[in-house]
């Protein structure tokens, strides 16, 4: 009998063997440190066919940015079920965030540590990531104020720091846990939901912080 040839793999699935390589070494060694070689050593294939498959290094990882940016919106927006009242809504999707950031340590330093700092145009496709997380938190802010009774629309410019302020907790939180032993996708998620929510809560039951109001502040 002849031996069995082996079945070709298709093109998608050995580059996402690619993808997964190049985040890690993307991820663990930094844009600037990796090389293909590496990368194409640990996807198993040849530096060439690297290449060939996605073009340059800078190809590469803007590839790299762009999945990991649209796994990550994905789990948020699925972690959250838009029957539920907004702060169950506002907990899962840190949840969501805080579990696909644990999960994905590398692709979450790809995002958060080297897509932002080596410049156009990796910078702006997190900044397109940004915006789309930022502009759901901005919705489940609506959705808490509709839900206490009060004018459904904050001011805008409101609204658009609130959401700015959360995301930016967020992320600089999973930085942190990702680099902190023994802190859980949960506890990180439930920390950020007590600063939050406490706040979030009495502004929208009418009860906003203010400078003459605190009992700190001078007469």
């Amino acid at each position: 009998m002849g031996a069995v040839k082996s079945k070709r793999m298709p093109r998608a699935v050995r580059e996402q063997q690619m993808l997964d390589a190049a985040v890690q070494t993307f991820g663990q060694r930094g844009y600037r440190s990796a090389s293909m070689d590496e990368i194409a050593d640990l996807a198993g294939v040849s530096k060439p066919l690297v290449y060939l498959y996605l073009n340059s290094k800078e190809d590469l990882f803007t590839a790299c940015i762009r999945r990991e940016a649209a796994a990550l919106t994905a789990a948020v927006r699925a972690g959250v079920q838009q029957d539920l009242p907004a702060d169950r809504q506002l907990w899962d999707g840190l949840r969501a965030f805080f579990t696909h950031t644990a999960q994905n340590p590398d692709g979450w330093a790809v995002l958060h540590l080297q897509a932002r700092t080596h410049g156009e145009p990796f910078a702006a496709e997190f900044a397109a990531m940004r915006e789309e997380i930022v502009a759901f938190v901005t919705q489940l802010i609506v959705v808490a104020a509709r839900e206490a009774h009060r004018d459904p629309s904050l001011p805008e410019r409101e609204v658009a720091g609130l959401a700015e302020a959360l995301v930016g907790a967020a992320e600089s939180l999973a930085a942190w846990a990702n680099a902190t032993p023994g802190v859980s996708a949960r506890q990180a998620a439930t920390t950020l939901m007590n600063f939050a929510w406490a706040g979030l809560g009495d502004l929208m039951e009418g009860r906003p912080w203010s400078e003459h109001g605190s009992a700190g502040s001078p007469g």
